[in-house]
């Protein structure tokens, strides 16, 4: 009990603390929004075969094994949704462009994902 009221007074203090500075408010964007913009470049980074049995509509793609050679037309887009089967060349695909100081990429996960925000319906 006395290490719950420990912790609890712990926490307090920690939540009581302002920061020196105000913080930066970073806008937050979801990934609904993304792909559903049509300025949003949607980018399929699976193998050709893969990409032309089926794709996201208006899917363009752009293998991660040749996403090197195309940092130039990401840098040009104004977002990108990066997107495979199962989440992890989606995820390497990232790390690459964002190391080339392409910061204007989201996470798009799986084709299955992208398809689903695409048909999911609006709420008005």
């Amino acid at each position: 009990m006395k290490n719950l009221q420990l912790l609890f007074a712990a926490a307090m203090m920690l939540l009581s603390c302002t920061p020196a500075k105000p913080a930066l408010t970073i806008p937050c964007v979801s990934i609904k929004e993304i792909v559903k913009n049509s300025e949003t470049t949607l980018v399929d980074v699976r193998v050709p075969e893969q990409f032309a049995e089926k794709t996201a509509e208006n899917g363009v793609n752009i293998p991660l094994a040749t996403m090197q050679d195309s940092i130039g037309f990401f840098k040009k887009q104004k977002n990108i949704v990066v997107f495979c089967n199962t989440g992890k060349q989606a995820s390497e695909a990232m790390d690459l462009l964002k190391k080339n100081g392409v910061e204007n990429v989201y996470y798009g996960k799986t084709l299955k994902n992208v398809e689903a925000i695409q048909k999911e319906k609006v709420q008005e």
